[in-house]
């Protein structure tokens, strides 16, 4: 079985022009992905924040890391 890569079907450019901020629900708790430009050159939108989750009752402090990544968009010119 041979491995394709995908395509991305966006150019950088239309990214840059028409990428919004992307909300996310976790538990509960309302959250926005802001559009991102990683540093290995991949497109798409990142969360980095600390909240709280409950457990059990208890309220707990977590740490969030979220990226959502174009698939091919790293091969972009």
């Amino acid at each position: 079985m041979a491995f394709t890569a995908t395509v991305c079907p966006i150019t950088r450019q239309e990214f840059r022009e028409h990428a919004k901020e992307l909300p996310v629900q976790l538990d509960g708790v309302s959250l926005t992905a802001e559009v991102k430009e990683f540093s290995t050159k991949s497109l798409g939108w990142n969360i980095n924040a600390k909240d709280f989750i409950t457990l059990n009752g208890k309220k707990v402090k977590v740490q969030i890391g979220l990226n959502v990544t174009i698939v091919g968009s790293k091969e972009l010119a």
